[in-house]
Order: C-alpha cells, then sequence, then structure tokens
C-alpha cells in the first residue's frame, strides 16, 4: 500500500473512529431515563420509614408477593398460585418460577418469610395482619404457608399493599435485620438493580436494568403486571431542588421527567407543546397535620380539637396548591368518593370557624407552651402549608415556633420520642397518597396503642383500637362501611390528626418519553425513551 493510500486509509479509520465517539453518547442517552424526584434520598431502608422516596426507591430494586390494580384490586406478582383453606384460617402460597436475587441467589420461601416479619413490625397493616398470624412455614424452597389464630379478611390487601410501607421481599440474611435498625445491603429481585457505588446523597442515585428479571405477561397497571425494562439506565437528580430549575431543564431536555411538577408552573406547562403532562393516578392524595399525642399540649384532646377548628382546609390548599382544578376540601379521613369515604363527625372542622377554635383552646386549659412546627424546605409540594399551620395557629391563640429543616432531616427526627427540650416536636404535615389512607387498617393513623403505634405520633385511644379490631374481623362490606363511620367519627372527636384538604400532583415529561400507565405512585418501569 503507499504512504498516500495508508494516509487516507488511516484518516477513514479515524474519521469513522471520531464519529462513533460523539454518538455513542446520544446513542446512550436514549437507554437512560432521566428524573427530577420529588425530594432528596437519604434513607435507603423502605421498611424503616413510610417516605416516599424510600417507597420509590424500594421499588426500583424490590418485588412484591402480590401487587394492587389502578381500581383497587389485588393481583398475584411473585406468587404463581394460592390457596385458602376452608376456615380460612391457612394460606398457601407458590412462588413463580424465575425469581432471583440480584446476587444470583434463587428467592426462597425463607426469604419471603423473614420479609413479612420485619415488615410487620414497622407496617401499620403489616402489624395488624400479624396479630393474626400463628405461624409461618416454607414447606419447600418454592413455597410458603401462612397460619392463622383466627380468620380475618384482609390478608391479601396486606400483603399486595401499594405503598408505604410494602411488604417488599428481601433476601433472608438482610430481612433478619432489626426491624427499627437500618438495612445495610441494598440487595432485591426488582426489574433494577441499586448502583451503590454511584449513590450520592444530595445529588444522584442510579439503577441499571436487572437483565435476568422475569416480568409476568399482564399489561402494567397500578403495581400488578409485567415490570418491564426498555431503557438500560434510571438516574435521579437530587440536586435539581430549585423549581424554576427543574422546569429549565426539562424544557431543554437536560430531564426527561419532572416527578411532581411545582404547582406554581403548572399552567405554564401545560401550554408548552413540548411538554406532556400524563395521567399516573386515578386518586389524588390528601395533606394532613400530625400531632405528637406523647408532649404536652397535645396530650389534650381538647387542644387538639382546638386546632382541628381552627386549621380550614381552603386556606392550606390555596396557599400551596392554588390552582383550583387541582384541589378539594373534603371531609372524610379515608378520602372522599372511595368505598369508605365518610364525612360523619367531621363538622367540628368542616363547619367551624376561628372564634370557635379561641374559644376551644380558652376551655382547653392551653398554658401558652410554644408548638413546634417541623417544616421541610426542600418538598415543594408541602413546604408551604407549615407556615399557613403557623399563621391559624397564631390566630386561635397558640404559641408557635416553626423549625426549618430539610426534608429527610424532618423524616428522621419525627421518628424521635424525645421532649421537647431534648430536640422532640409537637407537629409536622405531611401528604398521603390514596391507597395509603383509603382502608381504615392501612391508615397509620387509625393506630392508637400509643407508644406501640407503628407511625409517629403515637396516639392513644381504647375505643379507636376497638373499632379498628372489629373491622379486621369483619367480612361484610356493609358491616365494613359502618364501622369506618364510626371511625371517622371517633378520630375528630379525639383529634388523631387534621386532615387539611386533597390534590392531584401533577407530572410533566418530554413528549419522547412513552409508556406512561395508572400507578396511583412515581414507578418507573414500562416506560420506552425514543
Amino acid at each position: 500500500m503507499s504512504p498516500s493510500a495508508l494516509i487516507k486509509r488511516t484518516a477513514a479509520a479515524l474519521m469513522a473512529v471520531g464519529v462513533l465517539s460523539v454518538a455513542t453518547p446520544a446513542a446512550a442517552q436514549s437507554n437512560v431515563l432521566r428524573v427530577v424526584p420529588h425530594s432528596n434520598l437519604a434513607v435507603l431502608d423502605p421498611i424503616w420509614t413510610t417516605a416516599y422516596m424510600s417507597r420509590n426507591h424500594g421499588y426500583m430494586i424490590y418485588d412484591t408477593l402480590f401487587g394492587t390494580d389502578e381500581k383497587g384490586v389485588v393481583k398475584p406478582q411473585m406468587v404463581e398460585s394460592y390457596s385458602i383453606s376452608t376456615d380460612n384460617r391457612m394460606y398457601s402460597f407458590k412462588l413463580r418460577k424465575g425469581l432471583e436475587f440480584h446476587d444470583g441467589q434463587p428467592v426462597t420461601g425463607e426469604d419471603v418469610i423473614a420479609s413479612l416479619q420485619r415488615w410487620g413490625k414497622r407496617d401499620a397493616m403489616g402489624s395488624a395482619l400479624m396479630q393474626f398470624v400463628s405461624r409461618m412455614d416454607s414447606p419447600t424452597p418454592d413455597t410458603f404457608r401462612i397460619f392463622l389464630g383466627e380468620a380475618c379478611g384482609f390478608v391479601l390487601e396486606a400483603l399486595g399493599k401499594p405503598s408505604s410501607n410494602v411488604p417488599f421481599i428481601m433476601p433472608k440474611r438482610i430481612a433478619e435485620t432489626d426491624a427499627f435498625k437500618q438495612i445495610e445491603e441494598h440487595i432485591g429481585s426488582g426489574p433494577y438493580v441499586f448502583k451503590r457505588d454511584e449513590f450520592k446523597p444530595g445529588d444522584k442515585a442510579v439503577y441499571t436494568k436487572f437483565a435476568k428479571y422475569v416480568p409476568r405477561s399482564e399489561p402494567p397497571s397500578g403495581t400488578t403486571g409485567g415490570k418491564r425494562v426498555y431503557v438500560d439506565r434510571v438516574e435521579w437528580n437530587l440536586a435539581l431542588r430549585d423549581a424554576q430549575a427543574q422546569v429549565n431543564a426539562l424544557q431543554k431536555g437536560e430531564v426527561d421527567i419532572i416527578e411532581a411538577l411545582p404547582f406554581d408552573f403548572f399552567e405554564t406547562v401545560k401550554k408548552d407543546a413540548s411538554i406532556q403532562m400524563p395521567k399516573y393516578a386515578n386518586y389524588g392524595l390528601q395533606y394532613m397535620a400530625r400531632f405528637n399525642h406523647l408532649n404536652k399540649p397535645f396530650d389534650n384532646p381538647k387542644v387538639r380539637q382546638a386546632v382541628a377548628a381552627a386549621f380550614s382546609q381552603e386556606a392550606f390548599l390555596r396557599a400551596q396548591v392554588g390552582v383550583k382544578e387541582l384541589y378539594r376540601p373534603c371531609g372524610s379521613m379515608f378520602i372522599c368518593g372511595t368505598p369508605f369515604g365518610s364525612t360523619a363527625g367531621s363538622d367540628i372542622q368542616m363547619k367551624s370557624n376561628m372564634k370557635k377554635a379561641q374559644d376551644l383552646l380558652k376551655a382547653s386549659g392551653y398554658d401558652g407552651t410554644p408548638i413546634v412546627i417541623m417544616k421541610p424546605t426542600d418538598l415543594a409540594s408541602i413546604q408551604k402549608l407549615p407556615d399557613v399551620a403557623a399563621q391559624l395557629l397564631r390566630q386561635a391563640g397558640f404559641k408557635v415556633d416553626l423549625q426549618a429543616m430539610d426534608w429527610q432531616t424532618l423524616v428522621g427526627r419525627r421518628a424521635k420520642k424525645d421532649p421537647i427540650d431534648k430536640g422532640g416536636w409537637h407537629m409536622f404535615l405531611t401528604a398521603w397518597q390514596a391507597f395509603d389512607v383509603w382502608n381504615p387498617i392501612a391508615n397509620p393513623t387509625t393506630d392508637t396503642r400509643g407508644e406501640k403505634s407503628t407511625w409517629f405520633g403515637w396516639a392513644t385511644d381504647d375505643k379507636m383500637v376497638e373499632l379498628r379490631n372489629s373491622f379486621m374481623r369483619a367480612t361484610d362490606e356493609g358491616q365494613k362501611k359502618k364501622i369506618a363511620e364510626a371511625m371517622n367519627t371517633r378520630m375528630f372527636e379525639i383529634g388523631t390528626h387534621v386532615i387539611v384538604g386533597e390534590y392531584d400532583q401533577p407530572m410533566a415529561a418530554t413528549k419522547n418519553v412513552s409508556g406512561f400507565f395508572v400507578t396511583n405512585g412515581n414507578i418507573y418501569w414500562n416506560l420506552k425513551k425514543n
């Protein structure tokens, strides 16, 4: 070959390499889904906390025995088949083939049992179920059984609950971690693998496709059906917290999805032809203010009633959401329009006024103790609620100490039972997706066993315990609705917490992302990036 020909051939080769070096990143980006989640991810244990970021992380890497579809119907997920004894006291389950953990080990009944036992110590519905479970065993590696000391009507609902805390299945050695300590390994059998080596709290979290995951054949719906993964990698941008910066990045194509579009930008994004706002939920979310019943003055139900009378839902919703089509007042602890939705007993809040609140507070004997409200600074969907709460409480006659912190700090602090002078708290405000609170067993605020309660706030009321126990044992739907109505009334009477309205949280995405389906949450399988 002549020198000139060699030079031409070498140049052509270098050009080809150059082309590839330019094209490869572009091609690679089509297989990377870039998401701006609603908050930072700090807690990686979805059983230790009810925080939705931890739950969403859980859905990426773990799988579940059952799921709940978009209509609220429970369907098998990891389970291939099951049977129930004639006396409804033994449930037998067979796991489907091909279930494998990310470390290469098969999923067994022993893994399932250990996972359920740990979940049952932290979750409201799991704890309720474990009151009926006498024992569990695994006759063969791919089967497990649950034996009940007394029949109850919510076994499958509990195993298939779609939101916090979700009974995710972990390897036995990890699931045997103390339920009140966080796990240190993050290995599941779900559709994605967590890249711990790339995780930077406050910066990014990365998940890669688990090539050995075998999805179900059914179409996805809610948390049921086939979890098909069409991208190689999902990146959560944890650093992009400014609302304007999020929208700018989406418009420029620098990110693909904003999980929780800030309400202030709803109208602007709605008019942008380059952006879609996919429907991902049939039901909205519920805002609530949660009391710490252990610390004065909220150990006094009369003080809590004064707060309920002061908390006009319209004030919270107008300030936090602002877009009329996205919010609605509701006097049901169990979500308006759902099977157990009822406004019984809600007059103390829904038909009250500030004068009533002031009179109730004066009659309560409130001693002027400053109310410590924890205010998250980095969670746009709820960060205005504490300001409204502080204003209304002051108008009612309370002294208020509004303390700002990031959401993950709040999540850690609310789990502590410390007195106020040791860093304790009186109130925080949060949001729950409908599926978390519309069932009187799953709703964590109905657990009023004091310090044995599974959720922060630790309310105590024997009558509520009796009503909840009755609901657990009820099998007739009419009877369940009557009990739920009585529970709704009692919760307003004793002030377990205060609901401050319902709303829909919009999501925004670039037009080149497809495959969205109704999940009632934040789930990232079935999505394609064109």
